[in-house]
């Protein structure tokens, strides 16, 4: 399989995307986005992570926790992936993800973080739902044990994944590393960066703040030491041309000195007068 497949852009139409209201179809199941704070965790990771690669792409919606109708004559098949990303769609806001609004494009990869509600049944729903909607890639990851499972289109149905040693994502170009221990799961972009939590995020972004600020105030510091050496070769240059001054003022006054007593002496010889 190749990696990161683009999918077509959004039409004309859809580069403004206007989610029109029909409240026949819910935008919440009444359910709560995550059931613990490790699911949360997760849930964000993975779809700010996804976000992230592709905000420069105005054609590749991702979201978290949104309701997914398939059937317009159907409101009750719907699903709620923990993360969903669509590629051919604008982004944009939405209540719900109806794919008769969004052209018929079904998201192609979706996520599911397990919660501890989770039965194995409710996961077999899950994937067989994604099956027969055309979901090309399927991820499951249990933050409680570390396992990870996935399932990628072959055949016209979801296969499961056997190893994910050398494993990337035809769609997204990620990487995935989960040895089975708590909290373990890694996550790697394309070109090798690794997924952050938001904890991780803020952390650098804070860091980077106090190193630009550390800079910043170094940068006075060492304007003020330029400052204060420039004034003191100011002061020095002022204390040179004063000290110049002074003794010009004086070898003009010598000067004049001896040119008096010069006339002096030339008119006392005149005199007959000798002035030694």
């Amino acid at each position: 399989m190749s990696t990161a497949q683009p999918g077509p852009g959004p039409s004309t139409e859809d580069s403004i995307f206007v989610d029109p209201y029909e409240p026949e179809y819910p935008s919440s199941d009444g359910e709560p986005m995550a059931e613990s704070t490790l699911q949360y965790q997760w849930i964000v990771t993975i779809k700010e992570g996804i976000a992230a690669l592709f905000a420069d792409r105005d054609d590749v919606f991702v979201a978290a926790d949104l309701l997914w109708y398939a059937d317009r004559t159907d409101k009750y098949d719907v699903v709620a992936p923990d993360v969903l990303v669509v590629f051919g769609r604008p982004k944009g806001h939405r209540r719900s993800y109806r794919e008769w609004v969004e052209a018929g494009v079904a998201p192609q990869v979706v996520f599911e973080i397990d919660s501890p509600s989770n039965t194995a049944a409710e996961m077999r729903r899950k994937l067989a739902i994604y099956d027969r909607r055309g979901v090309e890639e399927y991820y499951y990851y249990d933050p409680e044990s570390g396992k990870l499972e996935g399932w990628a289109r072959e055949g016209g149905g979801l296969r499961p994944i056997a190893d994910f040693r050398g494993w990337a994502s035809p769609r997204l170009g990620i990487t995935f590393k989960a040895p089975r221990r708590k909290d373990a799961l890694v996550v790697r972009g394309p070109g090798g960066e690794r997924f952050r939590t938001f904890q991780e995020v803020k952390q650098a972004a804070d860091e980077e703040r106090r190193r630009r600020r550390r800079a910043q105030r170094q940068a006075v510091a060492e304007r003020r030491l330029r400052e204060d050496a420039d004034l003191r070769a100011a002061v020095q240059r002022e204390r040179a041309e004063a000290e110049r001054e002074r003794a010009e003022a004086e070898r003009r006054l010598r000067e004049q000195a001896d040119d008096r007593a010069e006339r002096l002496a030339a008119m006392l010889r005149e005199l007959g007068v000798d002035p030694d």
